[in-house]
């Protein structure tokens, strides 16, 4: 950790050229007041757009002229910003991400482009009903709460959204004590360490971010489901139910739990509704942990006419995890296909700086692969059942439906 507050990691990877650096910082959509939700992906964009020495064509002819690539995205707890090139020009790679990250220029004239972009991305993910179901299902998992808000704000908040206000939430959060510099690849640490102390900026201190987590009783989420009616082939079905924050440590065995329901070709929703049923040919579960909250969710694109037998297979696969757990054999295929996940998604620089950045932001430590695989084999069917009654027993789910009006 540099005397600021800022911390950095690192991992060497001997059979690379590459090296990949992200600054990730600990602020995201839910830490924004609601007249300004949309405020950390507005700056995720217009931190590439210049800065006070650079031009966003220099930034983007700077990195396409050494073959790299830069990009970034924004979650509900973090926003990140990576470059990945040769690691023959690392110091490019250091300069430019200190340059946008700590220096943007917040033209006028640049803000108000980005702002047509944003407001055409709005647009565009109402025409994904895929994903906007799962942003729907959020405001119904967490109502009235910053995790249930999109990510990308609202076509209101970002049309009210003045330039001082970027500006203002950039200098209130992006603060050393809350970024993690993470790099991976052909390096050296003490390298990567003075490289990024000595593009510092005279910024200290770190982002007051104050969460509250969401209501814990919901007792009854289905009173409600939210319902939208579009003009589209397919019904999108998202069926949630709150789960295990980031750092519960059953989240292993929910892990197992998520694969069996939903994480595989031999999962218990891919082989009932697709294979056994013809329902859908996309169906899976997922999970999501934040700070003080979760989610565990499935989701279905299928024909209107067969909403109903889809939401029938759901329920009695969760009801079936609720009383009865898992079997030994799926344990042992949950086991197999998570570990084989991890390991393969980890063979190049730009996976294994985001594992180094993720671990150290939100869990404040980077275990070793070998122990995180340990935690998964570790895993036990009476570990996956106890974790299935704790969560699924007695819990009315939370739905969101995007489809024709025959699905209302």
């Amino acid at each position: 950790m540099l005397p600021n507050g800022l911390t950095v990691v690192t991992e060497r990877m001997d059979s690379v050229r590459s090296v990949a650096v992200g600054y990730w910082v600990g602020v995201g959509s839910r830490d924004e007041p609601a007249d300004l939700s949309g405020a950390s992906h507005f700056l995720e964009h217009l931190l590439f757009k210049g800065t006070a020495t650079r031009s966003s064509a220099e930034i983007a002819e700077a990195v396409d002229e050494v073959g790299g690539d830069l990009n970034a995205f924004t979650t509900r707890e973090y926003t990140a910003f990576e470059v990945r090139l040769l690691s023959d020009h690392l110091d490019l790679g250091l300069d430019l991400l200190a340059d946008i990250f700590w220096s943007p220029a917040f033209r006028p004239a640049e803000v108000e482009t980005e702002r047509d972009v944003i407001l055409e991305e709005i647009l565009l993910a109402q025409d994904e009903p895929s994903d906007l179901v799962h942003d729907l299902l959020a405001e119904a998992l967490f109502p009235d709460h910053p995790l249930g808000r999109s990510i990308l704000g609202t076509e209101d908040t970002i049309e009210a959204m003045a330039r001082d206000d970027i500006a203002a939430f950039h200098a209130t959060n992006y603060l050393p004590g809350s970024v993690v510099v993470a790099a991976a690849g052909d390096l050296d640490h003490d390298a990567i360490v003075d490289g990024v102390a000595s593009r510092m900026t005279d910024r200290d201190g770190a982002a007051a971010v104050a969460r509250t987590p969401p209501t814990a009783a919901r007792s009854s989420t289905c009173d409600a489901p939210l319902v939208v009616e579009r003009d589209v082939e397919q019904a999108h079905v998202a069926l949630g139910l709150p789960a295990l924050d980031r750092g519960d440590p059953d989240r292993y065995a929910l892990e197992m739990l998520v694969q069996t329901l939903g994480g595989g070709l031999s999962s218990r929703l891919f082989q009932e509704v697709r294979e056994r049923r013809g329902l859908a040919y996309n169906v899976f579960a997922s999970r999501v942990g934040y700070e003080g909250a979760g989610a565990l969710s499935l989701y279905a694109g299928t024909a209107a006419k067969n909403v109903a037998a889809v939401l029938d297979v759901f329920r009695e696969q969760l009801d079936a995890l609720a009383t009865s757990g898992i079997t030994a054999r799926e344990l042992a295929v949950a086991q197999g296909h998570v570990r084989a996940s991890i390991l393969l998604g980890l063979e190049d620089s730009g996976a294994r700086m985001a594992r180094l950045a993720r671990s150290q932001l939100v869990h404040g430590e980077v275990p070793a692969i070998d122990d995180v695989l340990e935690r998964f084999a570790a895993v036990t069917v009476d570990d996956v059942r106890r974790v299935a009654a704790r969560l699924l027993q007695g819990v009315e789910p939370a739905l969101a439906i995007i489809g024709p009006s025959a699905v209302s």
